[in-house]
Formats: structure tokens, C-alpha cells, sequence
């Protein structure tokens, strides 16, 4: 078995966000997502029917949260989500690839 890292084909220049499953089981997905100056739509929320544990492994982002808070995150801060907090990401950074690690569980 061969194994596989978080930052490989990465591209320098983003042009839309991407998501990629890296495991998906009963009761579990782990996703690695990848974003430079993307962030949610405005109008959108995300209300999860699952809990949601995120990484930022490199570059910068920030979530704000239904109730007004927001949460500034750079690389290594992670935060826990629970089932139907509604959230959004509402910055990241343009000028650098910010790369999650997102644990979705039930």
C-alpha cells in the first residue's frame, strides 16, 4: 500500500473550490477540501444533518456562524461543528491555497 499526502496535486491557481472524498464509511466521511479566495455562497448556510470536525492544514479562512460569530483559522486550528449549527465559510485567503481536512460523522 502506498500512502497518499493531503497537499499532493494541489494546484497553484484556483478557479472554483474543490472537494474530494478521501474516505467514506458507515457514520464517516473525511473530505479534503481546497479553496484560494472562495467561500460560501452568500445567501447559503450549511446546516448539516451530521457533526463536522475541520482542520486547516495550510492558508487561512474564516467561519462565521449563524449567530454572528466568526472563528479566524490558519494553519493546524481545527474546530468541532455540531449537527445543524449553521455556519459558513466567509473568507479565505486569495492570495494562498488553504487547504481543510474535513471529519463528517453522525
Amino acid at each position: 500500500m502506498k500512502p497518499k499526502n493531503i497537499r499532493d496535486a494541489v494546484p497553484d491557481k484556483l478557479e472554483i473550490e474543490t472537494f474530494e472524498d478521501i474516505l467514506r464509511v458507515p457514520g464517516v466521511r473525511i473530505e479534503r477540501i481546497v479553496s484560494q479566495g472562495q467561500t460560501s455562497p452568500a445567501q447559503g448556510w450549511y446546516d448539516q444533518d451530521e457533526h463536522e470536525w475541520v482542520m486547516v492544514v495550510a492558508g487561512k479562512a474564516v467561519i462565521e456562524f449563524a449567530d454572528g460569530s466568526r472563528c479566524a483559522m490558519s494553519a493546524g486550528d481545527y474546530l468541532n461543528i455540531p449537527a445543524h449549527c449553521r455556519h459558513r465559510v466567509s473568507w479565505t485567503d486569495p492570495g494562498d491555497v488553504t487547504i481543510w481536512l474535513a471529519v463528517f460523522y453522525t
